[in-house]
């Protein structure tokens, strides 16, 4: 039997395709720029983020992450477990638990024997977030096609983290006359018990109004096998708030040639193409 191919429709109104903000998705947006703002773990926070590796020393100067006022720290990690080693003591680091030192917050996450740190310090002041104008036109239903090629794949996350991505399968949308095939990875969430449907795109705005690595948009279940793709939710990823995040490579097959005017603008400094990372497998 041959494959069957489902395009995904719009989610229009019969009068207009540009309409006023839906009350949810402004709320959703007032909540994330106060979260960036005053979150102990926002973006906006971040000092340093590293492979533990082998181990990491935290405080003094000659430290491989100084932090002031804070006294000679060494985590460590042993197949899954991470150990934090200080004047006080030894202690456990679950990962995606926060952790305080001095003035300091600590997150660890990543696979394990691949764990990663985190530091955070006091929200740097930053402009509210910028968003594109609503458009009902770009906001999807439809099936989920089975993948390809089924497997996993290690990418980083929207916070720059690796994690081992299952392939989720791919979603047909049209933009501006043409059939788009996007990728999606199903990606654990921190700490790894639950798991979200992204698709990581690119598009004819990079650069010239949203960032240049790309964005992240979250596929949610509407039941009965369909999903919604609403590009007014797509994010940037959290290496256009901080330089301590290492920017997610683009994933192969999902750039648009046509420009998706919706979602999370940027307004910051210009990213050069040679920063930004090439296309994952």
């Amino acid at each position: 039997m041959g494959r069957v191919v489902v395009l995904w429709i719009a989610l229009l109104s019969a009068s207009r395709v540009v309409a006023q903000l839906p009350p949810q998705l402004a709320r959703e947006r007032a909540d994330y720029a106060a979260w960036l703002a005053t979150s102990p773990v926002s973006p906006l926070a971040a000092i340093a983020q590293q492979p533990i590796g082998d181990g990491i020393e935290l405080g003094p100067s000659d430290a491989d992450i100084p932090l002031g006022g804070v006294p000679r720290h060494r985590l460590t990690q042993r197949g899954g477990a991470v150990t934090l080693d200080g004047p006080t003591g030894r202690r456990a680091v679950p990962r995606g638990v926060r952790v305080r030192v001095g003035a300091y917050t600590l997150v660890v996450d990543g696979p394990a024997g691949r764990a990663v740190l985190t530091v955070f310090g006091s929200p740097r002041p930053h402009a509210h977030p910028e968003f594109y104008r609503y458009q009902q036109s770009l906001a999807f239903s439809g099936p989920l096609a089975p993948p390809q090629r089924p497997g996993r794949v290690r990418v980083l996350g929207l916070d720059g983290i690796e994690v081992e991505a299952a392939e989720a399968g791919s979603v047909l949308v049209p933009i501006q006359g043409d059939r788009v095939r996007l990728r999606v990875l199903r990606l654990p969430t921190t700490g790894g018990e639950e798991s979200e449907l992204e698709i990581f795109f690119r598009d004819a705005t990079n650069a010239h109004g949203s960032y240049p690595a790309g964005r992240f948009v979250t596929i949610v279940p509407l039941g009965g096998g369909n999903y919604r793709l609403d590009f007014n939710r797509a994010r940037n990823p959290f290496c256009a708030y901080s330089t301590a995040y290492p920017c997610p490579a683009p994933w192969r097959g999902n750039t648009i040639a046509a420009p998706v005017p919706a979602g999370e603008r940027y307004t910051g400094g210009t990213v050069p193409a040679s920063a930004v990372p090439a296309e994952v497998p």
